[in-house]
């Protein structure tokens, strides 16, 4: 049975620690973000990588984005980014910016491939889970080439049921987060943001040595 926990702006205490129970034990959690409703699992974990990726539909070579609840868990994915990058990413985060970065090796979220998309989230409590976790697999609820879930009612009860437990925290319909390519040595955005935020990103990777 699917678990379901009801929140408004945040979970509480007793909910927070079950919500980290179930991804520490290897669940998928539907979850709102900062932009939109997400699959998560532990972004280090094959087992519930894999099984994000089979709700989805999604191709097995296709990445998944990974929450982090600060730089610091930047070393737990095996990031090799250079300390000025970190540096620059560290002032602007958490921010609706998602970075694409060198791994020394794949980890079971990059599936296959040399670099990971990251990003910090701005919802506080998601931090304080993640930092208990450690890092998350976070991709939207929606099958491949479907539309975005905004609430957990708009998820098909097919899906809802394969998942170990909901987080319902009403409707969610933020904007997609910018997607920066930082595992070049020449930065470009494959997704921006809004404009000033992107300026913002652009003056800041300028000041990077």
């Amino acid at each position: 049975m699917t678990r379901r926990w009801s929140i408004r702006e945040a979970p509480t205490v007793l909910q927070l620690a079950e919500i980290g129970r179930t991804l520490s034990a290897g669940g998928v959690v539907l979850m709102p973000t900062d932009t939109i409703y997400g699959l998560h699992a532990l972004a280090l974990d094959g087992a519930a990588v894999a099984r994000v990726a089979d709700i989805k539909g999604r191709e097995e070579t296709k990445p998944f984005v990974v929450l982090t609840a600060s730089v610091a868990q930047l070393d737990l994915l095996g990031v090799s980014a250079a300390p000025e990058v970190v540096a620059a990413l560290e002032s602007i985060w958490p921010a609706p910016l998602t970075a694409i970065l060198p791994l020394r090796e794949p980890v079971a979220a990059s599936r296959g491939a040399s670099t990971v998309a990251v990003r910090i989230p701005a919802l506080e409590w998601l931090r304080e889970l993640v930092s208990r976790t450690g890092p998350l697999v976070s991709t939207s609820a929606n099958r491949s080439g479907e539309p975005p879930v905004v609430s957990p009612d708009s998820l098909g009860r097919d899906l809802q049921e394969r998942l170990d437990a909901i987080v319902d925290g009403g409707v969610r319909d933020g904007a997609a987060s910018a997607i920066l390519d930082l595992s070049t040595a020449e930065p470009r955005f494959i997704r921006e943001g809004e404009f000033s935020f992107t300026q913002n990103v652009w003056k800041t990777l300028r000041k990077t040595p």
